[in-house]
């Protein structure tokens, strides 16, 4: 009786957590595109014009192109992997071809964990980074992780240095670390920039009011050097580029040296007013004072938003020519905007509701897109081979 009764209740948890995760998708699910928007869906596409590049790997948060044509990618879990050159047309990779290295000290869950990479400026190119603390044997190997770890003051999100060896990543060196996590809002996102400088994507870790606190690495972008030192030229001499955001999920540079940013809006029932934002040193972008088109004194507001009504919760940008390409997670879509003189027109999402949630985004030197799915994350429906990265040729946007 009581074993009958124990497999009863086991039974009735499993459905509960079932239904609640169904809860969550059904919840999760991408809207249609506002009128206007629909951009080109996959029946559209030439032949050869998208390919899978990976299959099989579990919510690949980031991606970095080697100098022999390989990739580094990072899962969320905690692990980094090296995945072979891609040719056009052959097989994917599954994590059977991949080397691939477990980080020690990541702590995994909701949506913390393994997150953010960037290669050093001169990684595998055998020259100094030119720093004074910087040798050519150093900043030629030296790869950064963002990832978040369990400490004595709770949940943390941190930026380290690894040199990147064909044994994996050695002789661990933090570059920042007590930026304040959470299961939600943990930004991730690691660039450095033209200018040689680091920057970081911090979310307000479930506190709003942290965005607007000038001592709290929270709700911030920041911008270091290779070393984690303060470059002189920052404002207010520390190391805050910007304030006053919620979640910031993306970094690229256009083509006139300019840095954008995806932020997701608010979220619960009342969602949307997802952001594209263009960074400026020393200013504040209003989380959680403004949204929108709101605007309250010097507080910038987004340079286009998604709304009240719809949600792109974005994950990367990435810029080609006069185009800014994010993706879409609950959007579920390739979203692509015209740049002219600092403003975005022309907005469209590609491929919507077809190959789920969409996070990495980046340019390859082949002048490719590689962007990645994360349809194992809990929060959208695992299709076939998910998660991938996919490559697609961006001229097929051409219009």
């Amino acid at each position: 009786m009581i074993a009958a009764r124990a497999l009863a209740i086991v039974l009735l948890l499993t459905a509960v957590s079932a239904g609640c995760n169904a809860v969550v998708r059904a919840f999760m699910s991408p809207d249609d595109p506002p009128e206007g928007q629909r951009g080109l869906s996959l029946s559209e596409l030439p032949p050869g014009a998208l390919e899978v590049v990976a299959r099989g790997l579990e919510v690949p948060w980031e991606i970095a192109f080697l100098p022999d044509g390989g990739l580094l990618v990072t899962e969320r879990p905690g692990r980094l992997s090296r995945l072979p050159p891609f040719e056009s047309g052959q097989v994917p990779y599954g994590p059977e071809d991949a080397e691939t290295w477990t980080i020690e000290g990541v702590s995994a869950g909701g949506e913390g964990g393994l997150m953010g990479l960037a290669l050093h400026p001169v990684f595998g190119s055998g020259s100094s980074g030119g720093g004074a603390r910087t040798s050519p044997a150093e900043a030629d190997e030296w790869i950064y992780l963002m990832f978040t770890a369990d400490g004595p003051e709770g949940i943390r999100n941190r930026v380290v240095r690894y040199r990147l060896t064909p044994q994996g990543p050695v002789d661990p060196f933090r570059i920042v670390e007590g930026i304040p996590g959470n299961r939600f809002h943990d930004g991730g996102r690691i660039e450095f920039g033209p200018d040689g400088g680091l920057y970081v994507t911090t979310g307000d870790a479930g506190e709003p009011s942290t965005a607007q606190e000038s001592g709290s690495l929270a709700g911030k972008i920041l911008r270091l050097d290779d070393s984690g030192g303060v470059p002189p030229t920052n404002p207010d001499g520390t190391v805050v580029w910007s304030m006053g955001h919620r979640n910031p999920q993306g970094l690229a540079w256009d083509r006139d040296g300019r840095l954008w940013s995806t932020e997701h809006g608010r979220s619960g029932f009342q969602t949307g007013m997802d952001e594209l934002n263009l960074i400026e040193a020393g200013a504040n972008y209003g989380w959680p004072l403004i949204e929108g088109d709101e605007r309250s004194g010097q507080m910038r507001p987004p340079v286009i938003h998604s709304g009240g009504d719809y949600t792109w919760a974005p994950g990367d940008v990435a810029s080609v020519g006069d185009r800014l390409f994010f993706g879409g997670l609950r959007g579920g879509a390739l979203y692509e905007g015209v740049v002219v003189n600092g403003e975005v027109s022309d907005l469209r999402a590609h491929f919507a509701s077809e190959l789920g949630r969409i996070r990495a985004v980046r340019l390859g030197p082949d002048g490719l897109l590689y962007v990645t799915t994360s349809n194992r994350d809990g929060r959208g429906a695992v299709g076939d081979g998910d998660d991938r990265i996919l490559r697609i040729d961006p001229t097929v946007f051409d219009r």
